[in-house]
């Protein structure tokens, strides 16, 4: 029987290209917010099932979960990404960030937890390098990440039958990526960034290592 993988934030960028990744060797769960958002993608991948569902709706996401009894691999890719100082922030933005960058994290991940010790699972946190250094700009998205460092650090602890991986890339070639850059009012020059694929790569590597070891922590810089 093939392994399953959840992936959050599957309809584009990396979400899609870990997708791609792991279609070979898994059953794939792909999470969105719309079906129709997971179309392109899900026509793509043989064998691929939409999981549309709101992760900021903390009760849809305990009934999405109601009916899978086994899970191998969850990957949290969906995030958001917002900038500004701590003067011009305000704690509206501050809690956007937490909500779905850590408490979105956490709820999914607890509404799973039986369906992954079944399978004796693997947990992927796609984090950043805002989860190891923060800069001036960037405390808002850089305190979530921190704490979903730490999230994955107390559930690498708690739950001793699983493995968790944070995974702390640089910049990547995405949307986002290009939204962030106009925001910062720089040239948006895609050769600076990591490709999605190879993050992807990263992270189907971590997926696949022997069960005898546990890969911690993962951290990609673009050369």
């Amino acid at each position: 029987m093939r392994p399953t993988a959840l992936i959050t934030g599957g309809t584009r960028g990396l979400g899609a290209a870990i997708a791609r990744e792991l279609a070979p060797d898994h059953d794939l769960l792909l999470g969105g917010r719309t079906e129709e958002s997971l179309g392109a993608i899900v026509a793509e991948l043989p064998g691929a099932t939409p999981w549309p569902v709101d992760l900021l709706d903390h009760d849809a996401v305990a009934a999405a979960c109601s009916g899978i009894d086994r899970l191998d691999v969850l990957v949290h890719n969906a995030g958001i990404a917002s900038l500004g100082t701590v003067a011009e922030s305000d704690v509206a933005q501050w809690r956007e960030m937490f909500d779905a960058n850590v408490f979105a994290v956490v709820a999914l991940t607890r509404a799973l937890l039986p369906a992954l010790r079944a399978a004796n699972g693997h947990v992927v946190l796609i984090n950043s390098g805002s989860g190891l250094n923060a800069r001036a700009g960037w405390g808002a998205y850089a305190a979530s990440k921190f704490a979903l460092r730490a999230f994955g650090d107390v559930l690498r602890q708690e739950e001793p039958a699983l493995r968790v991986t944070s995974v702390h890339p640089g910049r990547i070639d995405t949307d986002m990526q290009r939204a962030l850059v106009a925001e910062e009012g720089n040239e948006y020059r895609p050769d600076r960034y990591l490709r999605p694929a190879t993050v992807a790569q990263a992270v189907g590597n971590a997926i696949r290592t022997p069960a005898d070891a546990h890969p911690t922590e993962i951290v990609l810089r673009p050369r």
